[in-house]
């Protein structure tokens, strides 16, 4: 990201097709390799799967600080998008495994926030190694093998996570598919939602005669707020009870209506951090309800089904915003919050409705 400004200064003769490839073949890569990689769970021994992932991860990161040309970083950000696709699911599949009840909830917070800070972090790291030289910030790229030797801590025998009395409960696939697509469909949106802020608020600020250069550090609060209740999860549940999603969204609404309203970089972050801190509550609680739809040895499968809604959200968002701002007619930057803040309050209502029929 902090050289997608200057590539038409390092590469010349690059088109807008190339630079855009280059930032967005990496995720449309995943999409089909996060299911691939769910899919193969189930026949290849998961450690090796991972250990595969993690070193084509990190081969790319050799490569891109040997590449020279265009041609080469859009290939080598296509075996990014391979190597990290098959990586996501097991990320969380093996927390799954090797964590039940109370403690899978704990992990999967302490994984999202792990997460989050850590893109915080590379994402300030590779801002100051861009000034020094165009390559430096694929270093980045190297820690997969910091991971591939930590790998070799992991237990070795998942022998006893095979098919189960228990598959008989879930039906022939395995998994309950009703509850999956609810999920996989929340999640979608949610991600959505608050990923908006990511893309349109450089822009928003800038029409609102705000310095767009801060929004750099907006975003970074952002971030740092989806970190933060990960670490404290089981108590938040605890607290907000089956009304926790219902009040994410409400927490989402607030934050989209505070930064329309507001005209203070202030308020605007609080907007932000509301945005974040919902979305810190609602990622990892989604994969800890993932690993109960379905049995043992199809639990990566499903978590792959709901972790490829992440970046199927991040593709679409744009065009979403496009669309409805070609339909209303609408150039103001703060239609994309103002649309947000709508779809937040009827998933609002709509939650609130079948909670009420469940009851």
């Amino acid at each position: 990201s902090p050289i997608l400004g200057d590539l038409n200064k390092i590469f010349p003769s690059a088109t807008d097709l190339e630079i855009q490839m280059l930032s967005s073949l990496p995720s449309l890569l995943i999409i089909p390799f996060i299911l691939l990689s769910g899919k193969l769970t189930e026949k290849v021994n998961n450690l090796l799967l991972l250990q595969i992932g993690l070193t084509i991860f990190g081969v790319s990161g050799i490569l891109y600080l040997l590449s020279n040309k265009m041609w080469q970083l859009i290939a080598i950000s296509a075996m990014l998008g391979i190597g990290s696709g098959l990586i996501v699911p097991l990320s969380t599949g093996l927390i799954s495994r090797y964590f039940v009840g109370a403690y899978r909830t704990k992990q999967f917070g302490y994984s999202s926030a792990i997460t989050n800070i850590t893109l915080v972090l590379a994402t300030t790291l590779t801002g100051y190694l861009a000034e020094v030289n165009w390559h430096l910030p694929f270093l980045v790229y190297l820690f997969p093998f910091i991971s591939i030797f930590l790998t070799h801590y992991l237990k070795k025998d998942l022998s006893s996570y095979h098919p189960s009395d228990t598959a008989k409960e879930m039906g022939k696939r395995g998994m309950n598919v009703k509850a999956l697509i609810k999920l996989m469909a929340f999640y979608g949106l949610a991600t959505y939602l608050v990923i908006i802020i990511s893309f349109n608020l450089p822009f928003l600020m800038e029409e609102y005669g705000l310095s767009s250069g801060r929004a750099g550090i907006l975003i970074s609060l952002f971030f740092l707020a989806i970190m933060a209740p990960g670490f404290v999860l089981n108590k938040i549940m605890q607290v907000l009870g089956r009304r926790i999603y219902m009040v994410c969204l409400l927490m989402i609404a607030c934050g989209m209506g505070i930064i329309l309203l507001s005209r203070s970089e202030i308020l605007i972050a609080l907007g932000c951090v509301l945005n974040g801190l919902s979305y810190g509550i609602i990622q990892p609680l989604i994969y800890d309800k993932t690993s109960d739809v379905a049995v043992p040895h199809k639990v990566t499968l499903a978590l792959a089904f709901v972790m490829a809604m992440n970046y199927v959200a991040i593709l679409l968002c744009p065009f979403i915003v496009d669309a409805f701002q070609n339909l209303f007619h609408s150039h103001s930057q703060t239609f994309a919050f103002w649309l947000n803040l709508m779809v937040a309050l009827m998933g609002m209502f709509i939650v609130m409705k079948q909670e009420k029929l469940s009851l």
